[in-house]
Formats: structure tokens, sequence, C-alpha cells
């Protein structure tokens, strides 16, 4: 039985994992961890009344950082939900799971479809020499871009070096209206509206054809199946792994 604590309990994601965890036979919800509702307050303090096998974090980007290094100097594996974190903080985090030999996974998003939409646009890259990506979420995210465009940037990027082929040279009138530059030269567009959970496309051109790979995320559920997934992977791995679409090669 893996006992699981989940910290950002009382949010909206926070409350379809702890559903999920419950009627998952093999798990048990060990903890419910948030600042606010019938919950403990941080993770020390969950420590001390009860055991903790993996931790599954949906807070915010302000915390996770530390959270993610409490538990990793402190033997609890950990499934990362939360986006934000940077480059240098991620590498951080290797190296911590790798020296404790704790569990870290780290995905920008846990639904199959959206992983599935990744890998797509990887395969992609390969046959296009101009790709743009508009990502859009509810007006309550508090990053951008979100961490599923730059993750589909950065496997693109493996592709080539620059997906501006041929581009002319570009004056924004309005700063921004270009969008973000991530890893090759992608240019990211954060759209930001009530109405939306989360959706991204990836639009990739060449001389006379346009391809798109879209991704919506309609409902919260759609994210489980993943996180379960993941549960099970750090709790018997033991590693470090960035990204969902490792397990789902």
């Amino acid at each position: 039985m893996i006992k699981v604590a989940v910290c950002g309990a009382c949010g909206k994601m926070g409350q379809e994992v702890c559903q999920a965890v419950e009627a998952e036979p093999s798990m048990q919800l060990a903890a419910k961890i948030d600042i606010k509702g019938d919950a403990y307050r941080t993770i020390e303090e969950a420590r001390r009344y009860t055991e903790i096998d993996v931790l599954v974090d949906f807070t915010q980007p302000k915390s996770i950082y530390e959270n993610a290094k409490y538990c990793l100097r402190n033997g609890i594996n950990i499934v990362i939900g939360t986006t934000g974190l940077k480059d240098e903080e991620i590498e951080f985090l290797k190296k911590l799971s790798n020296d404790n030999k704790t569990g870290c996974l780290i995905a920008p998003n846990f639904s199959t479809g959206a992983v599935l939409m990744m890998m797509f646009a990887q395969m992609a890259a390969k046959y296009f020499d101009n790709a743009e990506i508009i990502e859009l979420h509810h007006n309550q995210k508090k990053d951008a871009p979100s961490g599923t465009a730059i993750k589909t940037a950065l496997m693109m990027s493996q592709a080539k070096e620059n997906f501006k082929k041929d581009n002319c040279p570009e004056t924004e009138t309005i700063e921004g209206a270009r969008g973000g530059t991530s890893y090759s030269d992608i240019q990211i567009h954060s759209v930001r509206m009530p109405g939306y959970i989360a959706s991204q496309e990836v639009l990739f051109g060449a001389p006379g054809q346009l391809f798109k790979i879209r991704h919506d995320s309609m409902d919260r559920k759609c994210y489980m199946a993943g996180i379960l997934m993941a549960i099970k992977h750090v709790a018997d791995k033991k590693d470090f792994t960035y990204g969902l679409e490792k397990l789902m090669q």
C-alpha cells in the first residue's frame, strides 16, 4: 500500500487527486496538506503524525521548490504537478533525487492526451522549419507560459536549432505582440481567459501547407490516470524523471 500525501489538497486539482488516490486500491490517502481547510498546514507537520511514501504537489510556483527540496532531503518521493520551476532548479532537484536515491517526477502535464500531443509535436518538428505554440488557460493561472508549452518547445528543439526559417526582420509596434521566444526560437503565445481549463495548439508551417496539433482539457479528471501512474513509478523506481512521456514510451 502506497501512503500518499497531497500538498495543495484543498485546491481544485488537489481535491481531484485526493479522490483519485482514495479510489485506487493500491494507495492510501495518508495526509491532506494545505494552508486552509481541514488539513495539515505543512509537510513537516504531516510527517509528525503519519508516514508518507509519496507526496503529490499541486501548490504554487513560489512554494514548490522549497517543498521539493524538503521532500528529497527527507526521503519522501515526490510527484510535482506545479509548474514554474526554473531550469537550474530542476537540475538541482535532479541532483538531490539521485544523491538521496529518492524518487522525483516532474510533469508539466499529466493528461495522457496532452503528453501524446507533445510527443507528436516532437516527431513533426523533424519535418518542418517553422513552428509556434499557442497555449490557452483559465485566468487564475499565475505562470506564463505554461509548463506544457515550455516542455513542448524543449522537446521540439531537439530536432533543430531554429524554427524561423526565412522569417523577415520583425518590429513589434506593441511590445510582446509576437509572444515569448523559447528554445530554438519557437514563439510561445499565452492566452488567459475564463472558460478555459487548459488547451494548447502547436502550429507548423511549410511552403504550401499548415499542420496543427491541438489538445483540449475539459475536466481535471483527465489528469488523474497520469498522476496515479507517476505515483506508482516514483514509489517503485525512486529515480528522477522529467516528463510523463518517459513513462509512456
